[in-house]
């Protein structure tokens, strides 16, 4: 998995989506031309019937594979955008809620608060695209959480303040948790492993075929090795949601700090 962060961070998605299809299409087509060549077109003729039906399941069993796998992906990552939307807005309603808690632990609360965000934003968003946390950011938490505990109400009318605060603060961590989670993927290299093992012998089926036409089998080919391999592309890219140039907008944090700043 860290082989393939880093390849979807030192290389252009476009660049990555023309590796994966230009090696399907070679593999593809490849073993289509050889197969007519050793055989010859009439002989493979003849598996046209039986072939054509057992192609038709495994394309079907594959296509099944590969949809369960993108819907999986993208729920996960729209899951993983709300969860940045959620902990942004947590940040700004904390601190709304500690300006009216008393000093001194109301300031100390909005310290640590800042202090957390501005490291969520220019340091752990960094090592998120390599699958990583920061354990500065991490420690901004632990100072927010020990602020925010220490701030014990003094007033009957602080305690309904002070358990909102409670409530925000359990909804950065449990947003937190759930985007640094999906910041390294969530597919198993097992599932991997079965798609590019589909995908090869789904993409080599076409070799069992001969038609009279080599450019009309050529072109289908083609097009069947391009749209698995672009499905493939999409599965990893959204596997991913903040590696490469293709990630989650940290838009919600930024709008946070901004929100943040004293007024002048």
């Amino acid at each position: 998995m860290m082989n393939l962060i880093r390849l979807l961070n030192e290389l252009s998605p476009w660049l990555v989506a023309f590796v994966i299809v230009a090696a399907a299409e070679i593999y593809s087509i490849g073993l289509m031309v050889l197969s007519r060549r050793r055989l010859g077109s009439t002989f493979l003729s003849l598996n046209n019937e039986v072939a054509g039906f057992k192609f038709a399941v495994v394309g079907v069993m594959y296509a099944v594979l590969l949809a369960f796998v993108v819907i999986v992906v993208w729920e996960d990552y729209r899951d993983t955008e709300a969860a940045v939307r959620n902990e942004a807005k947590a940040i700004v309603d904390l601190h709304q809620v500690s300006s009216a808690l008393p000093d001194p632990g109301g300031s100390s609360i909005r310290r640590h608060l800042i202090a957390y965000a501005k490291q969520v934003r220019h340091a752990e968003w960094h090592a998120m695209a390599h699958g990583e946390a920061s354990p500065a950011a991490a420690r901004h938490l632990e100072h927010l959480t020990r602020a925010l505990f220490d701030d014990r109400p003094q007033e009957i009318q602080d305690l309904a303040l002070y358990q909102h605060a409670l409530r925000l603060l359990t909804v950065i961590n449990d947003n937190r948790n759930e985007r640094l989670d999906s910041s390294d993927g969530s597919v198993p290299a097992v599932l991997w492993l079965v798609m590019l093992a589909g995908g090869l012998i789904t993409l080599g089926y076409p070799s069992f075929f001969g038609t009279s036409s080599l450019t009309a089998q050529i072109l289908m080919t083609a097009a069947l090795a391009a749209l698995v391999a672009l499905t493939l592309f999409l599965g990893l890219v959204l596997d991913f949601p903040f590696t490469g140039q293709v990630h989650i907008s940290a838009a919600p944090l930024d709008q946070a700090l901004r929100q943040m700043q004293p007024s002048p």
